[in-house]
């Protein structure tokens, strides 16, 4: 299969611990390529900044509280201001991200946003800008 493919993926696991159980390092290989196909589609995305993914919907707590640390760290506001910034973008972090980075309302950051190949670069762009 793999002379019909543009790429072949084909990771070499080994002989299993317990003879006879091929399911368990094949499924753990299966798992670890699916996770980095999907890791890189969000990277080529622009859908991570740094290490970071930003484009999360802040259904929860945890997420929210996330997403506040994001902006503390990309932006250096603090908690508060971070909070404040999510909530005049409605939960967009890459909206509050500009909004934060370049002081401008939530309308001129989503423009900023769209305008630009990803939302990633955008924001690179934003930071490394005085």
């Amino acid at each position: 299969m793999a002379g019909l493919a543009d790429v072949a993926i084909c990771p070499t696991v080994g002989p299993e611990v317990i003879a006879g159980s091929s399911r368990m390092k094949a499924g753990t290989a299966q798992k670890l390529v699916l996770n980095m196909l999907s890791t890189a589609t969000m990277v080529r995305l622009g859908r991570v900044l740094s290490n970071k993914m930003i484009n999360v919907q802040l259904t929860n707590q945890k997420l929210w509280t996330r997403a506040e640390g994001i902006l503390t760290e990309f932006t250096g506001v603090s908690k508060i201001q971070a909070a404040k910034a999510l909530k005049d973008s409605h939960c967009n972090l890459p909206v509050a991200l500009m909004m934060a980075l370049k002081k401008v309302p939530r309308s001129e950051a989503a423009r900023r946003l769209q305008e630009g190949p990803s939302v990633a670069k955008v924001l690179r762009q934003a930071m490394e800008e005085p």
